[in-house]
């Protein structure tokens, strides 16, 4: 189908997506009162595994990529943006910062394969390390200067698993998540016994709650299984320039979500650093369509 816009039932399933992946810092930051981040994160990825691989055939890709994609993806994006989100880094800040794996995902593609930088991807780029600046200037209690690197590595991990993801050429996403979360689910598991320890780990457990327990489920079903199955769904079915640009609304739901639910203040360098962020990765991914047309 190739509309000008989505029709009312996608458009909706879009913005059901995007919401789900923006609200999902507010959960992760709730789940995190009970569990420890690593072995929070090690959880996620075992029920995206499981049962699913047992359901789902394996999508055509090698060991070697599934197992790279579940690490940069598991212990590199996820197991980093949880310590973050521990208490180094505000859920709604998270969500912005992140969202720098756009521009990591240009600089790696442009490294491995020789392409030239763009104008407007010099000056897209620009906005958002000018946004992220902002960010470092104002690094508080509540955003650390650790905080705020985890998050750029978790993002510069998330680049690496696209990168791994498009060398795979599978289109079906959501058998490869499924299949790629086996190899993320044990190392962060490990590396939850090796750093927080066994006895974190069972307090942890003993003492999760139901909500723990639901932040849990919809890490995986929701934002994992749903997300990424519904994501797909759209793009085998729209232009992917109709889309992608949808999720730039990601970042707008994880600041309000952690505004209102968790009290996270929007002072005004916060926002003057969310609109450059956010006005680099609308030029990024919005002007080569604006030039088209």
């Amino acid at each position: 189908m190739n509309a000008a816009t989505l029709p009312p039932r996608d458009l909706f399933l879009a913005f059901a997506v995007v919401a789900v992946w923006g609200t999902n810092f507010v959960v992760i930051r709730m789940g995190l009162d009970h569990l420890p981040p690593l072995l929070f994160a090690g959880l996620r990825f075992v029920l995206a595994a499981l049962p699913g691989v047992f359901l789902v055939a394996r999508p055509a890709a090698s060991w070697q990529n599934l197992a790279a994609y579940g690490l940069l993806i598991g212990a590199g994006q996820f197991g980093l943006l949880f310590v973050a989100l521990r208490g180094d880094i505000a859920p709604g800040l998270a969500s912005l910062v992140v969202q720098v794996q756009v521009f990591f995902t240009i600089g790696l593609s442009i490294w491995l394969t020789g392409e030239r930088v763009r104008g407007y991807q010099w000056a897209a780029m620009a906005l958002a390390v000018a946004g992220i600046l902002v960010i470092a200037v104002h690094t508080d209690a509540a955003t650390t200067p650790l905080g705020l690197g985890l998050v750029i590595l978790a993002g510069l991990s998330w680049a690496g698993g696209n990168m791994v993801a498009r060398a795979s050429g599978v289109r079906d996403m959501l058998a490869y998540v499924i299949w790629g979360s086996l190899f993320s689910a044990p190392p962060l598991l490990a590396l939850s016994l090796a750093l927080e320890g066994w006895d974190a780990m069972r307090e942890g457990v003993m003492r999760a709650d139901a909500a723990t327990w639901a932040a849990v489920v919809w890490q995986s079903v929701g934002n994992a299984l749903f997300g990424y199955a519904a994501w797909g769904w759209l793009l085998a079915r729209h232009p992917a320039a109709l889309v992608t640009p949808m999720a730039l609304l990601v970042p707008v739901f994880g600041m309000g979500a952690s505004a209102v639910w968790l009290g996270e203040p929007l002072p005004p360098w916060k926002l003057g650093a969310a609109s450059l962020v956010m006005a680099g990765l609308a030029l990024g991914v919005l002007y080569p369509r604006w030039r088209r047309v």
